[in-house]
């Protein structure tokens, strides 16, 4: 072999080394890009807090945006952000930590361009603060009462609705931020990643239009199911129910073992919980991680509600409210309570039924076949006729109340339904220390809110009239209890 190579005139020989090298250099670049196409490595944290708040658990799959893209939107697409306190994404009610360059509740991963999604803590951590001047305090596994996710969707759409929506603009403000774009992610960003951004947010708002004839969600809520319904193909024109629903806590999930969850109690397995948030985040069967997963529920499994002001307890009243709370409250609400964590039907509660009207028999079927043969597969959902009777621990956090948040605070509740606020404003983080709940009326609650409308398909605040009988002094009472638990 040696011998025919030197048999050969002096270009075929150069000629041969050359191809050979250009074929060397050519598999090079082909196991680099194949490599480069393959990453996938989540950022991780050695804290489980700062795991919890900016972890990925698998959602960056379908839920995913490219980082630097979404980093600059508020910027180029100024203009089609809401009104409201707070810059960029804060509009949204996304919260920032001081020095963090992404909110709480957002992951990184890089597939292999940086993606951004949104993980466990973007709808479980919220802010209060004590007077409009005070610093906000987070508090985490609570529910994000401040979040409007259907805006932030609704800006997504609008900005790749925009004919500014193109590899110009976007590379231009991605480069103030990011000088150390280099050029071969440049032209990948500008002909292949923008263009298919554009293309996926217009097909999602093509499939989820049928939310623009449902009553607005507004910040603390969200229709879960719908999106799973889309998934599955269910035709959403046909089927007008209204899933919406009050972003639930998380706190002290170890009681809740066995317990039926969801607002509706369509499942008692806290794992299928779990991984059915995940896949609703944005995850696939495949892009699931576990191990995070995993990481977070056995967080929240003794992460502990917070405690109400002890210096703002009246020890001798909460004391009287007890028996009334034994009374009126603990055979649905108390740890070891007869009903606690079981289905309580409609015709008890006798609240709104549409979030129980919306996860039907056939959402239900279709909700288990989720995981196939996998070892977690989905098998406990089930359609009710009800709702889910809860604990009641960190109950003073867990403003607006009833499943749809349609009473502002828990004075409110223990009123006769026609006596509950018709309209209030919800999203507020001040807290009313007086009747246990967010400020929803007045000039502040209006500046920073999204006025809700109990008259509205699915905002019903009518049932669960426990109590409503009581005095003025016992009503007091019971709630001063009720700041114990």
């Amino acid at each position: 072999m040696i011998e025919w190579f030197h048999g050969l005139g002096r270009g075929a020989r150069t000629g041969i080394v050359a191809g050979g090298a250009l074929l060397l250099v050519v598999a090079a670049f082909g196991i680099w890009l194949f490599a480069f196409f393959q990453h996938d490595d989540p950022e991780e944290y050695a804290d489980d807090v700062q795991h919890f708040l900016y972890g990925s658990i698998g959602s960056e799959a379908a839920g995913g945006i490219p980082y630097w893209i979404w980093r600059v939107l508020p910027t180029v697409f100024a203009d089609h952000l809401p009104e409201g306190p707070g810059e960029g994404y804060e509009r949204f009610g996304l919260i920032y930590e001081e020095g963090k360059d992404r909110p709480i509740g957002t992951s990184l991963r890089d597939r292999p361009f940086p993606m951004i999604a949104f993980n466990c803590a973007a709808c479980h951590v919220g802010t209060v603060r004590d007077s409009e001047g005070a610093t906000p305090r987070l508090v985490l596994g609570m529910p994000a009462q401040q979040l409007d996710f259907l805006a932030y969707q609704r800006f997504l759409i609008a900005a790749a609705e925009d004919e500014d929506f193109g590899g110009e603009h976007i590379i231009d403000a991605i480069k103030d931020i990011n000088p150390d774009l280099g050029l071969f992610e440049e032209m990948a960003y500008r002909f292949i990643v923008i263009p298919r951004m554009k293309d996926e947010i217009l097909g999602r708002a093509e499939e989820f239009d049928f939310l623009n004839d449902r009553p607005e969600w507004g910040p603390g809520r969200v229709d879960t199911f719908s999106p799973y319904k889309v998934h599955f193909g269910v035709d959403m024109l046909a089927d007008d129910t209204i899933g919406t629903a009050d972003l639930p806590s998380l706190w002290n999930q170890a009681v809740r073992d066995g317990m039926y969850l969801h607002w509706d109690a369509n499942n008692n397995s806290l794992s299928e919980r779990n991984i059915s948030a995940a896949l609703g985040a944005g995850a696939t069967e495949d892009s699931l991680d576990f191990p995070s997963i995993e990481r977070v529920a056995t967080w929240i499994r003794s992460l502990p509600a917070p405690e109400f002001p002890p210096d703002r307890i009246d020890a001798e009243l909460a004391e009287a409210g007890r028996a009334l709370y034994t009374q009126h409250c603990a055979a649905c609400h108390a740890l070891g309570g007869e009903r606690v964590g079981q289905l309580e039907p409609i015709e008890n509660v006798r609240t709104d039924p549409e979030r129980t009207d919306a996860f039907n028999d056939q959402i239900a079927e279709l909700m288990n076949t989720y995981g196939g043969d996998r070892d977690w597969g989905f098998e406990n959902f089930r359609a009710t006729d009800g709702y889910a009777n809860s604990p009641l621990d960190g109950i003073w956090l867990r403003a607006p109340y009833l499943h749809n948040g349609s009473v502002p605070t828990l004075y409110d509740l223990l009123l006769p339904a026609d006596e509950r606020p018709t309209q209030f404003y919800r999203g507020s983080d001040i807290y009313d220390y007086q009747d246990l709940g967010f400020v929803s009326s007045g000039a502040q609650a209006e500046a920073d809110g999204f006025l809700y409308d109990t008259t509205l398909r699915g905002n019903g605040n009518g049932g669960h009239e426990y109590g409503t009988s009581l005095t003025e002094q016992e009503r007091r009472a019971l709630l001063e209890y009720l700041k114990t638990q």
